[in-house]
């Protein structure tokens, strides 16, 4: 179970992604900075205790209307071999000391328990509460058993996401810019994950996170 600490971040996590996010293929705003504000998101534990994983929902209001990204990030203890293409940043965490966040669709780790949360072996967790399951988070699956072997090294940014290509041959599509959309995923998909987050008006919608389709 992961421990969340009430601590000081240098740089706050939105600075690290304020800078990070208009290097994406997928970003959606203006030239100039992001204006972030967060919009919602759940964890998910790393079972070696190791490395946290934050999927953050923010809303940029920038540029011409409102914008709403999915962030997957992972925070390490040391540099991840091989992955300083997906760096995001470091950070400075008042208890744990130096951090280093990842863009989370390069990291192993998380790419294996995104699957198992996919699959249903593990539960999407609060936030900002150590040790609440957070039941907002809904998924479906149908298929066989999926791996993560070597799924961190094919996950490919396009305009309309991140793509993770599975050993299987299908295809996990994670919608980087969010839109409201119905609960069910399309007829076609293998599976989904979907959440909530607030919108710049204040109100709760959701929509699609991630969508598994076939090879």
């Amino acid at each position: 179970m992961a421990v969340i600490h009430e601590t000081t971040l240098k740089p706050s996590k939105l600075e690290l992604l304020a800078a990070w996010l208009p290097s994406r293929p997928w970003y959606a705003g203006g030239t100039g900075e992001p204006e972030l504000a967060k919009a919602g998101g759940f964890r998910l534990d790393d079972p070696a205790g190791e490395v946290g994983i934050e999927f953050i929902v923010v809303t940029d209001t920038s540029g011409t209307r409102p914008a709403t990204y999915l962030a997957p990030l992972t925070y390490r203890g040391a540099p991840l071999d091989g992955a300083d293409h997906a760096l995001v940043g470091t950070m400075e965490h008042g208890v744990l000391g130096r951090r280093w966040a990842y863009d989370g669709c390069h990291d192993p780790v998380a790419v294996a328990q995104l699957l198992a949360l996919l699959e249903g072996r593990v539960q999407a967790q609060d936030q900002n509460t150590s040790g609440a399951p957070d039941r907002e988070v809904t998924r479906s699956y149908r298929g066989g058993a999926l791996t993560s072997t070597n799924v961190a090294t094919t996950a490919t940014d396009d305009q309309d996401g991140t793509v993770l290509r599975l050993p299987e041959g299908a295809a996990l599509r994670l919608h980087r810019v969010l839109r409201p959309a119905p609960n069910d995923p399309p007829a076609e998909a293998l599976g989904h994950i979907s959440g909530p987050w607030t919108t710049p008006a204040g109100t709760r919608t959701r929509g699609a996170f991630a969508v598994l389709h076939p090879a």
